[in-house]
């Protein structure tokens, strides 16, 4: 399981709430849900941002673990991975000054 879907199902939990009355508000298949909580499918910022708005919670607090994720997941089996996360944070920092 990846963070993004850890705190989704945990959102999901602390309501109370079916995964298919979840999936039925936010207009995705119960199916493809139930993979993004368990962290078999990265979802799209468009739903990550839907998921965000229906508990209600900032964007960028689920944001932030989807960008994370994604990166983890492209990189995991890189054996140069982490230098080249080092290297695009020298980057993204560059680019900021």
């Amino acid at each position: 399981m990846n963070d993004l879907g850890l705190k989704i199902k945990s959102l999901r939990e602390e309501r109370k709430e079916p995964l298919r009355i979840v999936a039925f508000h936010l207009n995705m298949d119960q199916a493809i849900l139930s993979k993004i909580e368990n962290g078999k499918k990265i979802p799209t910022k468009k739903q990550v941002l839907d998921i965000a708005y229906y508990f209600q919670i900032p964007e960028k607090e689920l944001t932030v673990l989807w960008l994370s994720d994604k990166i983890i997941y492209e990189i995991k089996d890189e054996p140069y991975g982490q230098d080249a996360l080092k290297v695009a944070e020298q980057k993204v920092n560059y680019k900021k000054e």
